[in-house]
């Protein structure tokens, strides 16, 4: 008697904290890193930017593997009108830390799961974080001792960046680190994968 094997698994993206947070649910999968431009477009929101992005990622992999699930998943920054998204630079997160300091911002993380010429499901979450008032010397500080240039917002919330908030609210704590695990695996089960 032979049993189906699991269809492929694909994570549209190179960042190592998105993988740590997938290999959680369990599932066989590989990871690959999409070319995308992340460019904002004129007067693009936080979520519609986000859930674009999360697509477009998907879908330059499951061009490249026709059959596989691909996920993409991609996080924005937004904090009084502004789109933060990763600094890339010491300076650009210092720049973003200081104009967090002492404000809310919301952090959209879209997640899409799709293959190529089949069904293409989408969701998303919104982390609130209120940003402590951070001194110069305080954000050097913590910019010096991870330097958080490929996250949104420049605060890797998962490691030191939790010392730079107030207050963290969420459906979803995954969420903030890459990868919203709950709609994740709500989209895998509706795409036919088992999960416990």
């Amino acid at each position: 008697m032979s049993t189906l094997s699991p269809p492929q698994l694909i994570l549209a993206s190179g960042s190592p904290y998105r993988a740590e947070l997938l290999a959680r649910l369990r599932l066989p999968f590989t990871q690959q890193s999409p070319d995308v431009d992340e460019t904002p477009l004129r007067d693009e929101a936080a979520a519609p930017l986000a859930t674009r992005l999360a697509l477009s990622k998907a879908q330059a992999v499951a061009a490249q593997v026709p059959g596989a699930w691909v996920i993409g998943s991609d996080q924005v920054c937004a904090c009084e009108g502004r789109l933060l998204g990763k600094p890339g630079s010491r300076a650009n997160a210092i720049e973003q830390l200081k104009f967090l300091s002492g404000k809310y911002s919301a952090f959209i993380t879209a997640v899409v799961l799709m293959r190529q010429g089949g069904a293409t499901h989408r969701d998303f979450d919104t982390t609130a974080v209120k940003f402590r008032k951070l001194s110069d010397a305080e954000i050097i500080r913590y910019v010096d001792a991870e330097p958080a240039y490929d996250c949104a917002g420049s605060a890797k919330i998962e490691g030191l960046g939790i010392t730079l908030t107030a207050e963290v609210q969420s459906r979803d704590p995954t969420a903030l680190i890459g990868l919203p695990l709950i709609a994740t695996a709500k989209l895998l089960r509706k795409a036919g994968f088992t999960l416990p």
